[in-house]
């Protein structure tokens, strides 16, 4: 069944139909509530509510076009009301991704490429949030332009130049802070 069908036939009160959606788009949501906020469950929290909300208005979004960047706008929008409401953007600044440790074989390279990992998160984390949420839809979910701009409400020219100021303003701080991620990449 296509998306568009799924819409609507969760319009028309199929539990299902909605059930589908969501499970294919919770990660998505989530992902980016946790980019966002820094916390696995105040990320949740705003995931599921980002559902709550896109299933009340359902009936006002336009099926024929993707779910996906509607959905995603709802969970940014959320996202910041929670740090603004909540006054947790400084701590969430702080905050830190930690990624549970797989198994590995070469234990030297899975902890540098942990180490190289965490330096880029904290680079990021020392941008702006428009800074940050660009680069998060683009390198973090993998979103293309178009998806983009349309979970930002920008038009995609905006899109390109907004992540080219973005990575413009993230250059200078990885080569300042974070030496050894600068030179690993010139290398």
């Amino acid at each position: 069944m296509s998306e568009s069908d799924l819409i609507a036939s969760a319009r028309r009160g199929d539990v299902a139909a909605w059930e589908a959606l969501v499970r294919d788009h919770q990660d998505a949501a989530f992902r980016l509530a946790y980019l966002l906020v820094g916390d696995a469950d105040e990320a949740e929290d705003v995931a599921q509510e980002a559902f709550v909300r896109a299933f009340r208005a359902l009936d006002h979004f336009d099926a024929s076009r993707p779910l996906r960047p509607w959905l995603l706008r709802i969970t940014a929008n959320l996202a910041r009301n929670r740090l603004r409401s909540a006054g947790r953007y400084w701590a969430a600044l702080q905050r830190m991704f930690w990624e549970r440790p797989e198994p590995a074989v070469n234990v030297e390279e899975k902890s540098l490429r942990r180490l190289e990992a965490q330096q880029l998160w904290q680079a990021v984390r020392r941008l702006s949030p428009a800074d940050q949420q660009v680069i998060y839809l683009r390198f973090f979910l993998e979103l293309p332009e178009a998806e983009m701009a349309a979970a930002l409400a920008v038009a995609p020219g905006t899109v390109k130049s907004r992540l080219h100021r973005a990575l413009s303003r993230l250059r200078p701080i990885v080569e300042r802070e974070f030496p050894l991620l600068h030179e690993e990449r010139l290398t």
